[in-house]
């Protein structure tokens, strides 16, 4: 029986499905696994073999509370006809590396994988619990999580679900996209600030005992769909195993031979995906994190010091623009060999310096990571480049991550075969990829992604075709300071 246990040591142990329902823990801290399973499986043995497959073999493994119909019954309703690949996640190969296209779900971005299979685990985790308040889901994003989250809780029974983005830090694909959601149950809140204001402002609201109680007086209980959410966290490590079978499949490799992966990362969940990925037995030479000009995990991998203190940049990959990485606590915490008091210590001077310097133990145990940055121009040089050689077509967040990728491969000389975590669809930064392309100016993000599809003739995805015409039915815009109010007026 694998449990949950806070990085900072303050609360009690949870089972899978506790902590799936508590998202983040009474003190602060983020669930993590007592231990990492092994691989339930041989790579040999899945040749052929379903996403599916794997995704319900990968979860069940950390996920032991949850019986073997429930999670097939999660499984199932999740990774479904929603998208529109049979593959789920295809594979591609562009340039010198292997793409793993994770955005063929309704909201065309990665966050799809993952958030179309935690409304059915959380409403498992329920009805094991018995629990009988609603759950009131609070979550800050950077653009795509809010958009995915609001899809995937949309109309379930026993769900709130509030967003709050940065009103001016997001595509104006993505606002659509959360202005238009649908649900009786859906709440949407632009803040007049960044992302680490609204992630800020929710882990503020969750710490706050006396809202809490206000808030579970009239029924309601706070969850989250951020990757801070182990049930978040834990579905992206099936795709990392998937596309090393693949690789093993396609040739490129044999099984036991090492991988490089590459993640363009903001908030450090999809490369600590990766990282127990490897933990479970997949091979791995190097995690490439890939940061866009908000550098800070850049410095902080290549000086073991983390500092936000330092001017925050919007950029043409916005959900990247983040200075607070909360999944790295996580990573943190398995590097320290289990001190939590020491990930306390470290969270402690970020709360009250905005900064912190790992120690040395820490420091050795990050040898296999590299960080890279690129920034605005790199990033248009990346799409065009990849383009025009390869006739593939990136967002800008997987053009972050690939121009890091080739910068490295340029200076080290390895070769080793590499997956790039290709996060969202071109389409939904449109404008930005159009001008990479050297493309006409349009009149609004729209226009572009028309325009683009003429140039391209890649298919645009369906969650996109007819969002212009949507109705917009969440208008509202909050200061930073304002957000218990907003989560108070959904809640009434």
């Amino acid at each position: 029986m694998i449990n949950y246990r806070s990085t900072r040591g303050g609360s009690a142990e949870k089972t899978a499905a506790q902590a799936v329902i508590k998202g983040l823990a009474e003190d602060r801290g983020l669930y993590v696994p007592d231990s990492i399973p092994a691989l339930p499986f041989k790579i040999s043995d899945m040749k052929e073999k379903p996403y599916k497959e794997f995704a319900k073999a990968v979860i069940s493994a950390f996920f032991t509370d949850y019986t073997d119909a429930e999670m097939q019954a999660c499984v199932d309703g999740a990774y479904d006809s929603k998208f529109q690949t049979e593959e789920i996640v295809p594979l591609v190969k562009a340039g010198d590396a292997y793409f793993l296209e994770l955005y063929h779900g309704k909201t065309a971005a990665f966050k799809d994988m993952a958030l179309s299979i935690l409304p059915y685990l959380l409403t498992t985790a329920l009805k094991k619990e018995h629990e009988e308040k609603t759950i009131a889901i609070l979550t800050a994003t950077s653009g795509d999580t809010g958009k995915a989250a609001l899809e995937g809780f949309a109309d379930v029974k026993g769900t709130e679900i509030i967003v709050f983005y940065p009103s001016d830090g997001v595509s104006e694909v993505q606002k659509r996209q959360m202005t238009t959601q649908s649900g009786e149950n859906t709440h949407v809140f632009g803040i007049d600030g960044n992302f680490d204001d609204a992630q800020t402002g929710v882990k503020k609201i969750f710490d706050d005992e006396v809202f809490n109680e206000e808030l579970q007086s009239k029924g309601y209980k706070l969850s989250s769909a951020n990757s801070i959410n182990i049930g978040r966290l834990i579905p992206q490590v099936a795709y990392y195993v998937f596309a090393y079978a693949r690789l093993v499949e396609f040739g490129e490799i044999k099984d036991g031979d090492k991988i490089n992966i590459v993640v363009p990362t903001g908030n450090f969940g999809n490369i600590l995906a990766a990282y127990y990925a490897s933990k479970m037995g997949i091979p791995v030479n190097k995690f490439i994190c890939a940061s866009n000009k908000n550098k800070v995990l850049t410095d902080f991998i290549n000086t073991g010091t983390y500092d936000t203190k330092r001017e925050f940049f919007c950029t043409n990959s916005p959900s990247m623009d983040i200075l607070i990485s909360s999944n790295l606590e996580r990573l943190l915490y398995h590097l320290s060999g289990g001190d939590s008091g020491e990930i306390s210590k470290l969270m402690d001077n970020l709360d009250k310096e905005g900064k912190y310097t790992v120690n040395d133990k820490i420091r050795n145990g990050m040898s296999d990571f590299i960080g890279g940055f690129a920034d605005e121009a790199m990033t248009l040089s990346a799409i065009a480049d990849m383009y025009n050689e390869s006739n593939y077509l990136m967002d800008t967040h997987t053009a972050v991550a690939y121009d890091v990728y080739r910068k490295y491969r340029e200076n080290t000389g390895d070769t080793t075969p590499t997956v790039i975590a290709s996060t969202a669809s071109a389409y939904k930064f449109a404008s930005s990829v159009a001008d990479a392309l050297d493309m006409s100016e349009e009149k609004d993000g729209f226009a572009y992604v028309r325009a683009l599809n003429q140039k391209s003739g890649v298919e645009i995805p369906d969650g996109l075709k007819d969002l212009e015409d949507r109705a917009v039915r969440h208008s509202d815009v909050v200061s930073r300071d304002a957000l218990e109010e907003a989560v108070r007026k959904s809640l009434k």
